[in-house]
């Protein structure tokens, strides 16, 4: 079993966290807290000699697809429509003065 929560640790627990706990909320989420260490510490008992770390439980593999282009260089196209343009660009008002 994990060490006992005291009221000091878990008035820095709240206070490090930014909560205004009353005295009913300070008690259940020390007693949640006291579950929560007790079932890490439980876990802390396993033996996982010879187990793979995992960062995560499906396999890592790249799932997205390759990068080509599909559509070219239609910057010629695009500009027809453009009410003003300048060195193939188009032109917009300056908005920073």
């Amino acid at each position: 079993m994990a060490e006992q929560l005291d009221r000091e640790t878990m008035e820095n627990v709240a206070l490090l966290s930014k909560l205004m706990l009353s005295e009913e909320e300070m008690e259940k989420a020390k007693e949640e807290m006291q579950r929560m260490l007790d079932y890490v510490d439980k876990l802390n008992t396993l033996d996982t000699e010879g187990v793979d770390p995992v960062t995560h439980l499906l396999a890592d593999g790249n799932v997205f697809r390759e990068d080509v282009v599909e559509n070219g260089d239609e910057s010629g196209q695009m500009l027809e429509n453009a009410p003003e343009k300048k060195d193939g660009q188009f032109k917009v008002p300056r908005t920073v003065e």
